[in-house]
């Protein structure tokens, strides 16, 4: 399989609800398992762009769907899913499963890639003594960056979607993260630039918000101490992050419940 699966590209779904205001949402979907619920949801926050984590492709734990595909559809949005694990118990040789990143838009894809990050926990590779069993999550792979580009009434926007590193400590998530704000800098006509994600970290102070500082960025959801997962994970993770537009009515959802994190969402302004 690719690396990088994409469906819309250059196709022309409805227009967002205003030249000036578009409204983006982040969220680790704890693949997809309550894919009903998060339907609903989805439905109900009508996001023009939709950052998503955690996301299944062929796996026995979600029904072999396709999460990614059936979320586009029934939203009728455009979208790009890129590969960042195979998982080693979730399918066989003859029909592998895949984990990664979905990024849907209400607009026409322009450019879609990623970055798979130079370093890498070394936790989820497979071992001689550990069984491909779900428990273990075995994995080929590694984290990345879903990058994608479309135009948002003739301004260029691109979100960097991420799911940096779980298993290992804040300096391999910084480095990972640096690796974006490099790339960010390579963008020479000044789109919109959205870093959006699951961070695996407080990124409101410290190093990590310092870099984003320096690099241009401000949260756009301005809540630094949210807890945006469950009881199991109460720790402010999950962010967006903005350069080229002015952050508004940034929100948690606490009130859904359809996987281990909540969902964060923003309205960015632009000028008029």
């Amino acid at each position: 399989m690719s690396d990088l699966n994409c469906d819309g590209l250059g196709s022309r779904p409805a227009s967002p609800r205003s030249p000036h205001s578009l409204r983006v949402l982040s969220w680790n979907i704890e693949r997809g398992l309550q894919l009903p619920k998060i339907l609903d949801f989805l439905r109900t926050i009508d996001a023009d762009l939709l950052l998503l984590q955690e996301v299944d492709l062929n796996g026995r734990r979600t029904r072999r769907r396709d999460i990614a595909n059936d979320l586009a559809r029934a939203l009728n949005m455009n979208y790009a899913f890129g590969m960042e694990f195979q998982e080693l118990s979730e399918g066989t040789a003859a029909s592998p499963a895949y984990h990664g990143m979905a990024t849907l838009t209400r607009w026409p894809l322009l450019r879609a890639r990623i970055i798979r990050f130079r370093d890498q926990s070394a936790f989820w590779k497979p071992r001689w003594f550990v069984p491909d069993v779900p428990v273990f999550q075995r994995r080929l792979g590694g984290r990345i960056a879903l990058i994608t580009e479309t135009t948002f009434h003739d301004r260029k926007v691109v979100t960097y979607n991420l799911h940096l590193e779980s298993r290992g400590n804040d300096a391999l998530r910084l480095r990972q993260l640096n690796e974006v704000l490099a790339d960010c800098d390579s963008h020479v006509d000044q789109p919109i630039l959205v870093i959006g994600g699951d961070f695996n970290l407080i990124a409101g102070d410290g190093d990590v918000s310092m870099a984003l500082r320096a690099a241009g960025f401000h949260d756009a959801v301005r809540l630094p101490e949210h807890p945006t997962t469950t009881a199991h994970h109460p720790r402010a993770i999950d962010w967006i992050f903005v350069s080229g537009a002015a952050g508004a009515e940034g929100q948690v959802h606490y009130d859904i419940h359809a996987s281990d994190h909540y969902p964060v969402s923003a309205t960015l302004v632009t000028d008029p």
